[in-house]
């Protein structure tokens, strides 16, 4: 009995130095891997080109809590608010993020880039809605603004588009869907 342990041991310290030595390789070596976070899946859309900040009370804000914290929509539209911007609709999100996406059409753009700019990290997305207002869902990894004395925006100083971003005309914007009209709300026939 004691014998074919001490084979055993044998067999397995010998395969031990092999692996050791390099002279074959380990069946568990792998290399480290990260996954990637979710904001690097984002279609990130690129400012147009010499596109100037827009005043913030031109931008007009749509604020979405897209995370499980509680009045955390209502939070940030009050900061938003307090800083100059339109805040016009807050609301909750049917799903979850775990960023800070923010969204409009083309001609929304230089407004979403002024957004983005109170932001730590966000991505900005292009979609087909009709109006040029700026969707803003906030995702559970949203902690804090950028201070509103350090904000990286200056009046004369056109947009920068983040690096791995796409141009406008090369994007197929995401579809907003359009609410269909009640009937209390649909055309009269005639």
């Amino acid at each position: 009995m004691f014998g074919v342990i001490i084979a055993l041991l044998a067999v397995v310290g010998v395969g031990a130095l092999a692996v050791y030595t390099g002279a074959i390789k380990s069946p568990f070596e792998r290399e480290f891997y990260t996954a990637p976070s979710a904001i690097d899946s984002a279609v990130v859309v690129c400012p147009p080109e010499d596109a100037l900040p827009v005043p913030y009370p031109d931008v007009k804000v749509e604020v979405v809590n897209a995370s499980d914290r509680l009045g955390l929509a209502g939070i940030v539209g009050d900061v938003l608010a307090d800083r100059g911007f339109d805040v016009v609709d807050v609301s909750n999100a049917s799903q979850s993020l775990d960023y800070v996406e923010i969204s409009t059409n083309v001609e929304g753009l230089a407004a979403a880039y002024t957004l983005a700019a109170q932001f730590e990290e966000s991505a900005v997305v292009l979609d087909d809605r009709a109006e040029p207002t700026v969707s803003v869902a906030i995702g559970g990894d949203f902690e804090e603004f950028v201070p509103e004395d350090v904000v990286p925006l200056e009046a004369k100083t056109p947009l920068v588009a983040p690096a791995g971003c796409h141009p406008a005309d090369a994007i197929t914007p995401r579809h907003v869907p359009t609410p269909t009209p009640t009937a209390s709300e649909a055309p009269a026939a005639g």
